[in-house]
């Protein structure tokens, strides 16, 4: 907040102190990031860290004594530092409960001082109020709101195309979805700025009834997920290339015929495209574009068990994927998935012979932890996460648990 001060007396300003867990806010606006959910599971977490500390044995090999937040630091990154493992973030807002009175909060400048002692550690903030700033002014003030500068969970130039482009649709919807049939002039690309026309399904014209402009994403191949260990379809990945907005809907007209007799012929709707990731087509298909989400993320583990895999790389033909990158697991909100549930990644245990064994028995070694990903945006059936970190490639078909099983 700026203060412009017009005033006669003095001005007693306090400093601001708030310190956090990691358990930012990722394109949220102030107010929310000042209510972030925190569950009452990572509440007692935190109240148990609170009385004793955190055992040396959890802290991060390479801990430092004193961090100073930078601009550019994310809430994980600082999680890691101190901790073994980001996504047990409760446990380092228990270890300055004192300090915190907002969970949610962390800001560039501010000094975290690690205690160790009698086996055990707590972090605190140097020289912390624990409250919000108070402004005292007068007579009178004039003010303005600044963009929030908290830390973010994570880079949002990471997932931001990602949260935007990918659809994931059902057979039904795949069904149902309307088909550009034709372009202004016959053209056979159609790009940003063009006219096209196009068609709902047999029963379902696109009907321009709505109250609010109408607006779709343009997608094509739409390529089935399929669970790698049953097969079974779980949605179809929609491929995503534009943008379009409806401007008149579909109808039908009388039309002459050859002979002089009247036909009633159907006028298709007209889209004008908006935007354009590479050209559009003809038997491209629509969907409505969903409304926008200011996503939050509170990084954590699942509440139970987890078995889930690796299903497919987004936006890439390969089996492998690498850190920061995007891949698409068989679990959804059908099976208790929810933005910022951090699942272990388990590298497939190799098969070999024990040639100590006269017999030669074959082996199969155990599954053996690969990484970490977290789930950023959920389907029914499906889901998207991001790849945080990794000691080695991740495939398709890679076992996913929750980090405690």
């Amino acid at each position: 907040m700026t203060t412009h001060l017009m005033a006669q007396s003095s001005v007693a300003v306090t400093k601001l102190a708030a310190l956090t867990a990691i358990a930012g806010a990722f394109l949220a606006t102030p107010a929310w990031a000042q209510n972030l959910p925190v569950s009452s599971a990572q509440k007692q977490t935190a109240d148990a860290v609170a009385k004793k500390g955190v055992p040396l044995s959890e802290l991060a090999a390479n801990a430092p004594d004193r961090y100073t937040v930078k601009t550019g630091d994310t809430l994980w990154a600082i999680s890691g530092l101190f901790l073994k493992h980001a996504w047990r973030w409760p446990e380092l807002w228990g270890m300055n409960l004192d300090d915190i009175k907002n969970p949610h909060r962390i800001y560039p400048g501010q000094i975290l001082v690690l205690e160790r002692g009698n086996g055990m550690a707590n972090l605190r903030l140097l020289g912390a109020q624990g409250e919000p700033a108070t402004v005292r002014v007068s007579p009178r003030t004039r003010y303005e709101m600044l963009p929030d500068s908290a830390l973010p969970t994570l880079r949002s130039n990471v997932i931001e195309a990602f949260l935007a482009e990918p659809v994931i649709v059902d057979e039904a919807g795949l069904r149902a979805a309307p088909r550009i049939v034709s372009a202004l002039e016959s053209r056979v690309l159609i790009t940003r700025g063009d006219r096209a026309y196009a068609r709902g399904p047999d029963g379902a014209p696109m009907l321009d009834d709505q109250p609010r402009e109408q607006q779709f994403r343009v997608f094509r191949n739409a390529t089935p997920l399929k669970d790698p260990i049953t097969g079974d379809v779980l949605g179809y990945e929609a491929q995503y290339i534009g943008k379009a907005i409806m401007v008149r809907g579909e109808g039908t007209s009388e039309v002459e015929n050859r002979d002089g007799s009247q036909s009633i012929a159907i006028v298709p709707a007209s889209i004008d495209i908006t935007s354009a990731k590479e050209e559009i087509r003809v038997g491209d298909r629509l969907l409505p574009e969903p409304p926008r989400q200011m996503q939050t993320y509170t990084p954590r583990a699942p509440d139970g068990r987890v078995d889930g895999r690796i299903v497919s790389v987004y936006g890439s033909a390969v089996v492998n994927a690498a850190q920061n990158q995007v891949v698409t697991i068989n679990r959804g909100t059908a099976d208790g998935m929810e933005p910022g549930i951090v699942l272990a990644i388990l590298k497939d245990g190799a098969r070999v012979v024990d040639k100590t064994d006269d017999s030669r028995p074959l082996l199969k070694l155990p599954d053996e932890r690969n990484g970490l990903l977290m789930v950023f945006r959920t389907f029914e059936r499906v889901s998207y996460a991001l790849i945080l970190e990794i000691t080695d490639g991740v495939r398709v078909g890679d076992r996913l648990t929750a980090p405690r099983q």
